[in-house]
């Protein structure tokens, strides 16, 4: 469940990412318009979001470095065999 947040958080800051360069060029030309800059602030609310979940993934032991990727199971096996 947390890798599937942390997915959905990564495809949200993304999304944010290239409506805020939307909207930058459209709104060139008009210098009340923020919708960049709240672009920006729910980018940095999203990109924060997903921080805490990786950080709450390593606390509580879900996210691993290295010991739980598909492959590493074939590697030990194979260097056992041999």
């Amino acid at each position: 469940m947390l890798k599937i947040i942390i997915v959905v958080l990564f495809v949200g800051i993304v999304i944010s990412l290239f409506s805020g360069l939307a909207f930058l060029f459209k709104d060139a030309d008009k210098p009340e318009s923020r919708r960049t800059l709240h672009a920006l602030g729910i980018r940095i609310t999203l990109a924060a979001a997903l921080l805490a979940s990786i950080a709450y993934g390593f606390y509580t032991g879900e996210l691993r470095l290295g010991t739980n990727a598909p492959w590493h199971n074939r590697a030990q096996t194979s260097e056992t065999t041999d």
